[in-house]
């Protein structure tokens, strides 16, 4: 199993509604990096559900349930895709984007380099630390 990081502006799709949608398609992606990021995911991978702009914490973990297709969202015949993510459950501890930059294990993390990609992998080292930090127990 691989392990991401998805980003969401909460005010334009939050975590609570990713737990009331149950499944969602992660749409709107319009980055060749983070497109190429999820055409990688593959059923049964987890991210972790980072609220940008607003908060800029680690709040929650997504699964993916159906890998990339066309996002319906965009132009017919574009090269642009999304992936069905489904709700696993909150971080007990937000992480915060102060706190991840403060932890020197996590130097290098893809958040930090690139803060513009709104879809990124994060290495097995990373996924533990940032799992301790938020709480969670789960893979």
């Amino acid at each position: 199993m691989n392990h991401w990081l998805v980003k969401s502006e909460p005010d334009a799709f939050s975590w609570d509604q990713q737990v009331a949608h149950g499944v969602e398609p992660w749409t709107g992606v319009r980055n060749h990096m983070a497109k190429a990021n999820l055409i990688a995911m593959k059923k049964g991978d987890r991210a972790f559900f980072y609220h940008s702009n607003v908060g800029k914490e680690i709040v929650g973990v997504v699964e993916v349930v159906r890998e990339s297709y066309p996002d319906p969202t965009a132009e017919e015949g574009s090269p642009w895709v999304c992936v069905d993510l489904k709700a696993v459950g909150p971080v007990p501890r937000p992480v915060t984007l102060a706190t991840i930059k403060a932890e020197p294990s996590l130097e290098g993390i893809a958040l930090v380099r690139m803060s513009r990609l709104s879809v990124m992998p994060i290495s097995p080292e990373h996924w533990k630390i940032l799992a301790t930090m938020g709480g969670w127990k789960g893979k």
